[in-house]
């Protein structure tokens, strides 16, 4: 009987002092397992150092490496995305190139996989890099996710995971411009019933994060409005909140007036009240005009990515 492939789907973007020592960790802990074959897939997500001349140093002495690169920087999830399309393997698995998605977990992962289990998830219970306060706006964050989307995700959750051919073929058949793995997996299959891998993310073996405040708030925004239309109907609710302050300014001012007779200065209560329904008014577009701007990108469907596969001296275009 033939082994099965696993297809390892790294993502890598300005990762040049990783992507070796990763391939040194990953060929370790995977050369003694029974039965399994696998392929190493480096997508190169529009790096400008060398991460990409390092992967092809790697491809020169082991034929299973496999380079996805794409022509621009299209971001993490297009990467993995990229990285699925070309895998051949009856599993993918995939992670980061940081060497914080540790290698030693891959037969853990590999022999639930064996055992039955088609969908095998990772939770980080702990990271040796992040401060305190990083580590409370990611829980907060989860907590508001949850809190305001349909789907549950399970946090802490990386993209360190496996995924068995099946669900590899499903999800190809999405073709979300913004898409979130952790996310649509969820939508898939609720995490309480896959299995789940608990580890500490050690410290980056080199370099530092790409991501930044400003694009983990841009995550945080796009991860509540792919899977929620809630925030729609609290821009609804705070029109109806803005209406309710403004009648109950009316009745205060006309009781002021007429019945008490003591007028309230006219200047402040316009203020007050303009800036109020101003605000309100500006908070509703602003959701509204999120979501019309993703429609306006979904709908022009365009290709999620351009790049070219190479394998050992052979490059074609995809």
């Amino acid at each position: 009987m033939p082994n099965k492939l696993v297809s390892i789907v790294i993502s890598a973007y300005n990762e040049q002092d990783n992507v070796g020592e990763l391939y040194k960790r990953l060929k370790k802990n995977t050369q003694t397992i029974k039965g399994v074959d696998f392929e190493f897939i480096y997508v190169d997500d529009g790096s400008d150092d060398k991460t990409l001349a390092n992967c092809q140093k790697l491809q020169k002495k082991d034929k299973n490496v496999k380079i996805v690169q794409l022509k621009r920087n299209f971001g993490h999830e297009i990467a993995m995305t990229a990285g699925m399309d070309y895998a051949k393997g009856d599993a993918v698995i995939f992670m980061d190139s940081d060497l914080q998605h540790p290698p030693v977990y891959i037969p853990q992962m590999v022999k639930l996989w064996q055992e039955g289990n088609e969908i095998v998830l990772t939770k980080r219970v702990d990271n040796k890099e992040t401060s305190k306060l990083y580590k409370w706006c990611a829980k907060t964050f989860y907590y508001v996710l949850n809190l305001l989307s349909d789907t549950p995700v399970m946090d802490s959750a990386p993209d360190f995971r496996l995924i068995d051919r099946k669900y590899i073929d499903f999800l190809k058949g999405f073709n979300e411009q913004d898409r979130l793995f952790r996310g649509l997996l969820s939508w898939i299959m609720p995490h309480n019933k896959v299995a789940v891998i608990d580890f500490v993310a050690p410290e980056r073996f080199s370099g530092t994060s790409k991501y930044n405040f400003i694009k983990s708030l841009r995550l945080a925004i796009d991860s509540v409005m792919q899977f929620s239309v809630l925030p729609l109907r609290l821009a609804t609710v705070l029109g109806l909140l803005g209406v309710v302050f403004a009648l109950v300014m009316g009745i205060y001012v006309f009781v002021e007036y007429f019945f008490l007779h003591n007028p309230t200065p006219g200047y402040a209560t316009i203020m007050v009240t303009v800036v109020f329904l101003g605000a309100v008014q500006l908070v509703c577009l602003g959701i509204i005009g999120e979501y019309i701007g993703k429609i306006h990108m979904e709908v022009k469907k365009r290709p999620l990515y351009m790049a070219d596969y190479i394998e050992q001296k052979d490059q074609k275009d995809a």
